[in-house]
């Protein structure tokens, strides 16, 4: 029997986001029907309404969230109803070349993200009434589309965690803080004594910085022109904050004795190509520069000065889910939490029903929150 359940879905580009009824099919093969708790509300989503990210619309928006199992399709080995759950938007399958080296974050199902059909069989088993009263297919963000109060999703898209954790911190590992925390722990590869930058604060940025103090970074440099976003960098390692990489780019010579930083993360929720030649000047020689912030995803064109590219042996890296393996880094970030010493609890400002969506979009685009989730009634 179909599930009917509410749900946030983005009908054009530019709207806001609308909660609309949409029916669910019966889970089948590897397919898992979650009772959704807790979704973040990372920007990632935001590029799907600006259109830097083009997706088939209409489509169900969230990324990351927590859940509860309600039921299972018949090939399901690995959860069972009643399982607590952390969401994947990166799938892992565990048979691909990249799953066999180590590499989940690159994962061949990836290629499946943004299509309409489950990745199980690619039936299409999501449907809403579009304003002229027919049912249609409609679309989940990266397989998941968490701001719908259940989800069906493949069992590559689910973690498994421990049922005593709270479903909020379990939600925000699921996409920025293992983003963050990776990116400046494992594809920047901080050591201690370094300096490092972090260009912009939000849900990732604030996690950039948790791991590189953790790491042991000499200085931790939070980069972002709203002061409240500086204020909690401070509250969550940094040790120096600056409005924009102008301003930094003035001070860090004196501050770091003409060194610069060893490793420059730039998690900006919106990167231009214009950008990479600042975050490139804030680097040391044989420095490292790691990009997560997303761009538009027609934008080319980038300035860079090779010469010093090259002659002062600097590297620039991309990164997705901050070079992360989902199973591994979920469970191992939320133990951190459990023992204390990984902040998850504090990174959230505020909390919003499924109807207040919008309102929590328009805090994030006005530098309000820190992450702010969306919590579903039991």
């Amino acid at each position: 029997m179909p599930t009917t359940t509410r749900a946030a879905v983005l009908w054009n580009i530019g709207e806001d986001w609308k909660i609309e009824e949409v029916e669910l099919d019966d889970p089948k093969s590897t397919d898992v029907l979650v009772k959704m708790k807790v979704a973040g509300m990372c920007h990632s989503d935001e590029h799907a309404v600006t259109g830097d990210l083009p997706l088939a619309l209409p489509v169900i928006g969230g990324h990351e969230g927590a859940g509860v199992v309600e039921a299972v399709g018949d090939q399901v080995t690995t959860l069972k109803p009643g399982d607590h759950v952390s969401m994947s938007f990166i799938p892992s399958c565990g048979r691909c070349k990249w799953c066999a080296t180590g590499r989940q974050y690159l994962c061949d199902e990836g290629a499946k993200l943004f299509n309409p059909g489950m990745m199980s069989d690619d039936r299409i088993a999501h449907h809403v009434k579009d304003p002229d009263g027919n049912m249609v297919p409609v679309g989940r963000y990266t397989q998941l589309g968490t701001f719908s109060e259940h989800v069906l999703v493949s069992e590559n898209s689910l973690v498994k965690v421990d049922d005593d954790l709270p479903f909020g911190p379990i939600a925000l590992v699921s996409c920025g803080v293992a983003t963050g925390f990776g990116a400046a722990t494992k594809r920047a590869g901080t050591q201690p004594g370094e300096n490092v930058a972090v260009v912009g604060i939000g849900g990732v940025g604030i996690n950039s910085v948790q791991g590189a103090a953790i790491a042991g970074a000499k200085r931790v440099i939070a980069i972002d022109p709203i002061e409240f976003k500086r204020e909690q960098a401070m509250a969550m390692g940094a040790t120096h904050t600056y409005a924009s990489m102008d301003e930094a780019l003035l001070a860090l010579p004196e501050l770091t004795w003409g060194d610069m930083c060893e490793r420059v993360i730039v998690t900006v929720g919106v990167f231009h190509g214009t950008d990479l030649e600042k975050a490139m000047n804030l680097a040391s020689k044989d420095g490292t520069i790691v990009i997560t912030g997303l761009s538009p995803m027609m934008e080319e064109n980038a300035t860079l000065n090779s010469f010093m590219l090259s002659m002062m042996n600097k590297e620039i890296k991309g990164t997705v889910f901050g070079s992360t393996n989902p199973r591994e880094a979920i469970p191992r970030l939320l133990s951190m939490y459990r023992e204390g010493k990984l902040k998850l609890e504090e990174l959230i400002t505020r909390t919003y029903t499924l109807d207040e969506v919008n309102q929590g979009y328009q805090d994030l685009r006005d530098g309000k929150n820190i992450r702010g989730v969306i919590e579903f009634p039991d």
